[in-house]
């Protein structure tokens, strides 16, 4: 299963009768959870409560606009609802009334009232539901398309980020043993400071490995292997696995960070170190910036 972008557009159209056409359209950003937002005609309560279970069904994380808009024909004839108007009228002439205001309706503004005019399109609200949903799959099927191209993207970019911070630990690894020589001469400096130079060689040696003990990065490269295998193996997958990628980085750059501690303040050749986990953690950070577009 590929994995997806969260960014993705759709558009479909569909015929009602002859004189109604639709227009309907996803658009989706990313969002940490799935979040839909509907622009849809007045009157569609029902449509949007179906479209709404059936996206949800569909799609798991995103923010996702929907919307639908109608296309009238212009050879399409207007009815006076008689009976609405009529209402209205009346309404307004008995308030005016109770009132003693010597006012008459505005019938401009009557026929701008919700319902007062009846239009071919109206008669059609029956069939406008089952039309919509009908193209519905469709305009998923292309935004998750688009999605998936996009995903693919992602995905070849993560891959080469994960294999650059491989190398990287590999690097590190590689500098491992400066370490002990750079606590050792550190070490040496300050007992002679304060023993002068009858340092015991052997006790500055225990000293020392007591304290790079305490200070090993052996851990903290295992451990961000094996996060990288994971988060490689989460690729492969593929699906809904944005939010577990995610935590995986977190947990990379935690080890980047306990990397960097442990090695600051050595001189010479472990300070290359220090190099190497800053570009551990910017290739951390880069990889959280596409992740946060994974579904």
């Amino acid at each position: 299963m590929l994995i997806r972008s969260m960014t993705g557009f759709s558009q479909v159209k569909g015929q009602v009768n002859s004189k109604l056409a639709f227009t309907f359209s996803l658009k989706s950003v990313n969002h940490r959870f799935l979040d839909l937002h509907f622009r849809l005609p007045s009157d569609t309560d029902s449509l949007e409560m179906k479209l709404r279970r059936l996206l949800k069904e569909k799609i798991h994380r995103g923010h996702i606009e929907v919307s639908l808009s109608l296309d009238r024909s212009a050879e399409e004839s207007l009815s006076l609802n008689r009976e609405l108007v009529t209402s209205y009228i009346n309404a307004f002439r008995t308030a005016a009334a109770e009132h003693s205001l010597a006012a008459e309706p505005d019938l401009n503004v009557i026929l701008r009232l919700p319902g007062a005019l009846d239009s071919a399109s109206n008669a059609a609200d029956g069939e406008l539901e089952p039309a919509v949903l009908e193209r519905v799959d469709e305009a998923l099927k292309q935004l998750n398309r688009m999605r998936e191209e996009e995903g693919r993207g992602i995905e070849q970019e993560l891959r080469t980020r994960m294999q650059k911070i491989q190398k990287a630990g590999s690097g590190v690894s590689a500098h491992r043993h400066a370490v002990l020589h750079a606590y050792v001469e550190k070490l040496r400096g300050r007992m002679q400071e304060l023993v002068g130079a009858q340092a015991d060689s052997d006790r500055l040696l225990q000293e020392a490995a007591l304290l790079v003990d305490r200070s090993d990065i052996q851990e903290e490269l295992v451990r961000l292997e094996t996060h990288v295998k994971h988060f490689l193996g989460l690729l492969d997958e593929g699906g809904e696995v944005g939010k577990k990628l995610d935590f995986l980085l977190q947990e990379m750059n935690r080890e980047a960070n306990t990397l960097l501690s442990k090695t600051s303040g050595l001189a010479g050749e472990a300070l290359q170190i220090t190099e190497i986990g800053l570009s551990i953690k910017s290739e951390i950070e880069k990889s959280r910036e596409q992740v946060q577009n994974v579904e």
